[in-house]
């Protein structure tokens, strides 16, 4: 329209030159007066627009998130017309995008809301807002970037896991051992129902008169065991086929193994070869292990971010990080291979004072023999093809 505009204006001028006519040059100043004016208001008003964005950065899987946004006229001169364009990633709407027409008066204030929906793990951008105005005539018309995109993490799906015999030395709970010098007496932590096999010495006979049946106390540690999980996301080991399906399920693996370890209130680490945007597209630092509900929100930020590439084998990572890892700790291994190299490294972390548990994630070449050298080594081994092996974990 602008362009068009200024054609014309020079139309006139040749005109008004020409001719001498009064008419013409006052046509000419008016329009001349009207482009000038509106250009001004225009943008004025629009300089005078502020634009908030709202929503929580990080939710999990499946959860739906609300996306506020506040458009204000701080200025005295109202906005005749303003339209809003929002970018959306298509994973998380079915719209792809949020856009809005509407008049702003002076000191006035709008609030929108639209719905994003965490149907995939990842890291998204959400915007950038973009802000198009123009005056009240329609002859000129601005652009403006108002609000930069923001960022939301959709964490991976997490399975409720019961039981897993994950064969740790740690002390408590479903990760118990035999040593009773891992605990220490003075820190009880809770109680339990008696089972065969308890100590008398662990009663608690004044829980056992109020409940009724008998109860046993729950010891605190004396020292740290921990759990590391190590997620191989080199796609040069996944079968080209299944790959997307298997490492997305290698994922979800790694979350309910972490989230559960937590909740039984040990410690668990992170240790990946995927890539990690944040870090430009390199590998992410190991996340080391450690206890709580704002460690697994760390861990559960990695594995929402962490993409499949070829990188480095698992067995390089293997042999790169055991050399930090303490005595007694437990390895899950969520891999898609099984090879010789493989089990020769964690035979050697065995020698060291670690327990191995394998995840094996898609399809495994040569599967029988993996197993046969898993029950060698007495490595537990938990095959997932598909999410309803993960079902099972519930049970």
């Amino acid at each position: 329209m602008g362009d068009s505009l200024f054609f014309f204006l020079i139309i006139l001028t040749l005109l008004a030159a020409i001719l001498r006519a009064d008419f013409v040059l006052t046509l000419l100043y008016l329009l001349l007066g009207v482009y000038i004016a509106g250009r001004l208001w225009s943008r004025r008003a629009l300089h005078a627009v502020q634009a908030r964005r709202s929503f929580v950065p990080r939710v999990f899987f499946a959860e739906k998130v609300p996306v506020i946004l506040e458009i204000e006229n701080k200025s005295l001169l109202p906005v005749v017309w303003l339209q809003l364009h929002e970018s959306l990633p298509p994973e998380l709407t079915t719209a792809g995008l949020f856009r809005r027409v509407v008049s702003l008066g002076p000191r006035e204030k709008m609030r929108f809301e639209y719905l994003l929906e965490g149907r995939k793990r990842g890291f998204y951008r959400i915007g950038p807002l973009r802000l198009n105005s123009g005056d009240v005539f329609g002859i000129s018309e601005d652009l403006q970037a108002s609000i930069e995109a923001d960022t939301l993490t959709v964490y991976p799906r997490m399975v409720p896991i019961t039981r897993l015999g994950l064969p740790s030395r740690s002390p408590q709970g479903a990760l118990k051992h035999r040593l009773p010098v891992f605990e220490d007496p003075s820190r009880v932590y809770g109680r339990r129902d008696y089972v065969a096999g308890d100590s008398l010495r662990r009663v608690d006979w004044k829980s056992t008169a109020s409940t009724g049946r008998l109860q046993v106390k729950l010891f605190e540690p004396s020292i740290a065991l921990e759990t590391v999980i190590l997620l191989n996301l080199n796609a040069a080991e996944y079968e080209y086929r299944t790959r997307i399906d298997a490492t997305e399920l290698g994922i979800v693996a790694a979350a309910s193994i972490a989230s559960w370890v937590t909740g039984l209130r040990q410690a668990v680490g992170l240790v990946t070869n995927g890539v990690d945007p944040l870090h430009e597209n390199s590998l992410p630092p190991p996340v080391p292990a450690r206890r709580g509900r704002a460690h697994l929100m760390r861990i559960l930020d990695v594995l929402a971010r962490v993409q499949s590439a070829e990188t480095c084998p698992l067995v390089e990572l293997l042999q790169r990080q055991v050399l930090h890892f303490p005595w007694g700790t437990t390895l899950v291994l969520i891999t898609p291979n099984l090879d010789s190299d493989l089990f020769d490294g964690l035979f050697q972390a065995q020698r060291s004072g670690m327990s191995v548990v394998l995840v094996p994630c898609g399809p495994v070449p040569n599967f029988p023999e993996a197993r046969r050298r898993a029950e060698y080594f007495g490595f537990p081994l938990y095959p997932l093809l598909s999410e309803r092996d993960l079902e099972a974990w519930r049970q």
